[in-house]
């Protein structure tokens, strides 16, 4: 389950160690966690990441198969949860080190910064291949935080992107070594924490409020 450190003026939200999809119980401690980040005072800034092969593979679908009466609010939720992160008042990094898939490509696109894992790891929107269609307040997200051509490529085509070809094509910021992802985010992050506060969250919220409405639309097609 996700935990949360601190290091510094740099909290540390670790998603987990297995595949890290989006049970509701995982929902309920990163919800948590980031409340903890909001209320904190002074400088800081938020580094997000994993353990092992996966950072994320996204919408917990075997829960959501078998909750099918409760897929709406479900989805709701996790839009709501990159709303959240868009707006966030402070500075928020990813930590990429191992597959980033569907919902969790658009976890860390929530993200302000993103260092990717250079030699291993994909990240890829595989919705083309596996019968999802991106709802308006995912594609929105998409296309707000990639470039148009990448958004396209990367939405039709469920293109894998290793880690340089990630940052090539502007979906991440930074590579490094399996051993530095961390630390890179962390350094990131650390110089960007007397930032933290209300004016950061007002420009982010002004930023991307037509991406936080769509992601707010309770009424979610699901097909």
């Amino acid at each position: 389950m996700p935990t949360l450190d601190r290091q510094d003026d740099v909290f540390l939200l670790d998603i987990g160690a297995t595949e890290n999809r989006f049970h509701p119980d995982w929902l309920t401690e990163v919800e948590t966690h980031l409340g903890t980040v909001e209320s904190a005072e002074g400088p800081r800034a938020l580094v997000v990441g994993a353990t092992g092969k996966f950072f994320s593979n996204g919408l917990d679908l075997d829960w959501l198969f078998a909750h099918a009466d409760e897929a709406g609010a479900y989805v709701a939720r996790v839009q709501e949860l990159f709303a959240r992160l868009l707006s966030l008042p402070v500075t928020t990094v990813g930590a990429l080190q191992g597959h980033t898939f569907a919902a969790g490509a658009m976890l860390s696109l929530a993200l302000d910064f993103r260092v990717m894992r250079a030699d291993r790891g994909f990240w890829c929107l595989p919705e083309a291949d596996i019968g999802i269609p991106f709802s308006p307040g995912m594609s929105a997200l998409i296309q707000a935080r990639l470039d148009p051509r990448t958004a396209h490529e990367a939405m039709v085509t469920a293109r894998r992107y290793g880690g340089h070809d990630a940052l090539a094509a502007r979906i991440v910021d930074r590579t490094a070594d399996e051993d530095a992802v961390r630390s890179t985010a962390v350094e990131l992050a650390a110089a960007q924490t007397a930032r933290a506060g209300e004016t950061l969250g007002t420009i982010k919220s002004r930023m991307y409020a037509s991406v936080t409405e769509a992601l707010r639309d309770k009424d979610v097609p699901l097909g």
